[in-house]
């Protein structure tokens, strides 16, 4: 009796990941892209025709990025140390094997000093989110974090998918809501309700947690929008395919297909002007985290944006993948992340 009380249970288990697993089927189609109303790196809307694709339901999981560190042995960019000459002028003592993490200051800081609350320790991996000392023992559920565009960009390869570009992402997240501020509408939280993990309270030294939350949150925690997808916006950004340019192209330079051919120009806009020693490329970031606050960062919508050095990961930054259908219309097989 209790031996198949616990094959019960754990074939319970097994199908709730599976169903977990499947991706979800996206129409496609034409949608406003960006906003004028908020950001200027949002601007201009316009419009965007995008294919049909399956995208994962959540963000990667620390179940499924484990199975992939097993099947390969990789080793993600936060486990290695940094070369020296990508980094001209860094101190030798600062290049170690970290990522960032934050570290909420006990007073109240400028906000254009984003130092004051970020930390580069070392030790930090996905394995060990905020130090040697901690684990992800019992957040199978949880989004993997501290990942680099690299480390997302190989989990996809081996799983037979891709990252999104930010049109796929942004389309996805409306979930078929056209203009809508956020993934379920224009109110933020209806009957006071909330719809995400982001920060209630003032950033970065009081967090209220009315959502139940201080950090990540499991998957699927949260309804999901109109295309049955979770966390799309709030508790981790997620990294695209696309090169970061301080506005929209609408012309189409910042391509919203997928060819894996980089545009030089589009390499070069993505440079931080700030930083003209290091010549780190940058991605764009889609849905906020749990992070963003209305007196920060109030880019948790389909529209917000943020530029992110491809090989610097954190704390609030993970990533979903998507399969696009073959040349035809035939969709490709979706995989679960976990068994081939």
């Amino acid at each position: 009796m209790l031996l198949n009380r616990k094959l019960r249970t754990t074939y319970a288990a097994k199908l709730k990941r599976q169903s977990e697993d499947v991706p979800v089927y996206i129409p496609g189609g034409t949608f406003l892209m960006g906003s004028d109303a908020h950001y200027p790196e949002e601007a201009p809307a316009h419009k965007v025709t995008v294919p049909p694709f399956w995208m994962d339901r959540t963000p990667v999981t620390n179940r499924q990025f484990g199975a992939f560190i097993r099947a390969t042995g990789y080793i993600t960019t936060a486990e290695k140390v940094p070369d020296a000459s990508d980094y001209p002028g860094a101190l030798p003592n600062m290049l170690f094997a970290g990522s960032l993490v934050f570290d909420p200051p006990r007073e109240p800081v400028d906000l254009r000093h984003s130092w004051k609350w970020w930390t580069y320790r070392k030790g930090v991996n996905w394995q060990h989110p905020y130090g040697p000392g901690s684990s992800i023992a019992g957040r199978d559920h949880y989004p993997v974090v501290h990942v680099t565009f690299e480390d997302a960009a190989r989990y996809a390869a081996w799983a037979g998918k891709d990252l999104p570009t930010e049109a796929e992402w942004e389309f996805a997240a409306r979930g078929g809501l056209e203009g809508a501020d956020f993934a379920w509408g224009n109110e933020f939280a209806p009957d006071g309700r909330q719809m995400a993990n982001t920060w209630q309270g003032q950033f970065p030294i009081q967090n209220s947690r009315l959502d139940g939350y201080e950090r990540t949150s499991p998957v699927r925690t949260y309804p999901p929008n109109g295309y049955g997808l979770y966390d799309m916006i709030g508790n981790v950004w997620e990294w695209t395919k696309d090169y970061y340019s301080a506005k929209h192209d609408p012309l189409g330079v910042q391509s919203c297909c997928c060819s894996d051919k980089p545009n030089s120009d589009a390499v070069e806009r993505s440079y931080d002007p700030r930083e003209s020693a290091i010549r780190i490329p940058r991605k764009v970031l889609k849905g906020g985290s749990h992070l963003c606050a209305p007196n920060y960062c109030r880019r948790y919508r389909p529209a917000a944006r943020h530029p992110q050095p491809v090989d610097t990961s954190t704390c609030h930054i993970g990533f979903r993948c998507i399969t696009r259908e073959r040349a035809g219309g035939e969709p490709k097989a979706p995989f679960d992340g976990e068994t081939r």
